[in-house]
């Protein structure tokens, strides 16, 4: 049974031609061999000598649920129209460049939160080669096109973080000091001081008593 993709695998986000006389596309990589271990240059003729490579790149990350992810892989007949949905594998720097005078590739886009299923590889083999766990395109420049879907992955909402003014918009109320405590510790501070007041009072007047007393006995 086949496991299917890892756990960090991630679909594929585009397919692209480049020239096996130039390093792949940034971002892409080259299947340069087959599953047997041999060139995978498609075109390679007496008037085309570098051929060209198929080229993948897979999806960046799972925030942007509006990012196009490849969906189905098909090979039709050149001079035919292409099925509704699905827009040609090309060169990006020479998109008239022809790898096949017979048949083309083409894939079908589909924004990553619409998509069901995915293409998570693609493989190239002799057209007698089976590879397991991958579903056959077609055939394409003498060589078998195989693909590996399944299930696509959610996307994964972007984490905003609030700034200092959405904070200030916040309606809850700042984290203040309770009201309760504060006026029990400013009464508790008077009254020690008015404690304190009467103590001296008191004090001052028993002196001023005993000094009254005392003058009155030396007259």
């Amino acid at each position: 049974m086949d496991p299917g993709p890892g756990p960090d695998a991630m679909p594929l986000a585009s397919l692209v031609w480049s020239s096996a006389s130039a390093p792949p596309p940034r971002g892409f990589s080259a299947i340069s061999c087959t599953v047997e271990g041999a060139p995978a240059s498609f075109g390679k003729s007496f008037a085309q000598k570098s051929g060209y490579f198929l080229c993948l790149s897979p999806l960046g990350s799972l925030e942007n649920p509006q990012e196009n992810v490849v969906v189905d892989i098909q090979v039709v007949v050149d001079k035919s129209s292409l099925p509704p949905g699905f827009s040609p594998v090309c060169d990006p720097l020479d998109s008239k460049a022809s790898v096949s005078k017979k048949k083309r590739m083409c894939v079908k886009l589909v924004p990553l939160g619409a998509a069901d299923m995915a293409v998570f590889d693609v493989r190239l083999s002799g057209k007698t080669k089976t590879v397991p766990g991958y579903l056959r395109v077609g055939d394409m420049g003498g060589f078998a096109i195989w693909c590996k879907k399944a299930k696509a992955p959610k996307p994964v909402p972007k984490p905003r973080g609030l700034s200092r003014e959405m904070r200030g918009l916040s309606l809850d109320p700042p984290s203040q000091p309770s009201k309760s405590s504060f006026p029990e510790r400013t009464l508790s501070r008077l009254g020690s001081r008015a404690s304190t007041l009467r103590r001296s009072d008191s004090i001052y007047e028993a002196s001023s008593l005993y000094g009254i007393s005392g003058e009155q006995r030396r007259r």
